[in-house]
């Protein structure tokens, strides 16, 4: 787990094909990686990779089909910068929200404007996505955790005020950039849980639910005369 709190900004030092995946390697000559391990978790971008090969400045993880098909990890080039934290450990501070550094989708910058002293930017989400994005929610970011300011569809806003912007990847950001999302956990376990027994049901979507089902679980009618 991780909180969505970038450590610092490293650099892919290359990618190497291995077998149909690919091992990443990555400076990341800011972070303390005294006390890590192989076997530990470093979130890249978001991505939960766990560490195959230390180096002094750095570190190398495997990247499996999967994740190069749902992430952006596949995409960068030398020298490109990533985001950096490494996994909870239990006492720490919780400075930002629960990220499991799993990604669900990818999205990408839409717009991206001055705010005073902030920069306000647009994402659109996959449409899959978007019913798990709500205003004053967490959305994950590249491995950033951010508050949602406005959804309207598929799109939402988020504020980057300066200390973020210095320390993430939001400073290489153009229109169209790709960027990895992880919607909050809550929300899609809050989906399963609604679906009560139909969850064992093939097929089974929380889209399908309607509110005779709903009042069939106990769920109170919210559609109904008030008083």
């Amino acid at each position: 787990m991780f909180t969505g709190i970038i450590e610092t900004l490293g650099s892919l030092e290359r990618l190497t094909p291995s077998s149909g995946d690919v091992r990443l390697h990555v400076n990341a000559a800011g972070m303390d990686l005294s006390d890590t391990r192989l076997g530990d978790s470093i979130a890249v971008n978001g991505v939960c990779l766990t560490v195959t090969d230390l180096a002094a400045d750095g570190f190398a993880a495997d990247v499996s089909r999967e994740s190069l098909d749902v992430t952006t990890l596949g995409h960068l080039g030398p020298g490109d910068r990533v985001n950096l934290e490494r996994a909870l450990a239990l006492g720490d501070r919780l400075g930002g929200h629960m990220v499991s550094g799993h990604v669900d989708g990818v999205g990408e910058v839409v717009t991206m404007e001055p705010d005073a002293r902030s920069t306000r930017v647009r994402f659109r989400a996959p449409a899959a996505l978007a019913r798990y994005i709500a205003a004053k929610g967490s959305i994950t970011i590249d491995g950033t955790s951010l508050t949602v300011n406005r959804v309207d569809g598929a799109e939402f806003e988020v504020n980057i005020i300066p200390h973020t912007w210095s320390l993430t990847r939001f400073a290489v950001y153009t229109v169209g950039s790709p960027v990895n999302l992880e919607v909050d956990l809550i929300a899609r376990y809050l989906e399963r849980l609604m679906l009560g027994d139909r969850a064992a049901e093939p097929g089974a979507r929380a889209a399908d639910l309607s509110e005779a089902w709903l009042a069939e679980q106990g769920f109170p009618n919210q559609s109904g005369p008030r008083d």
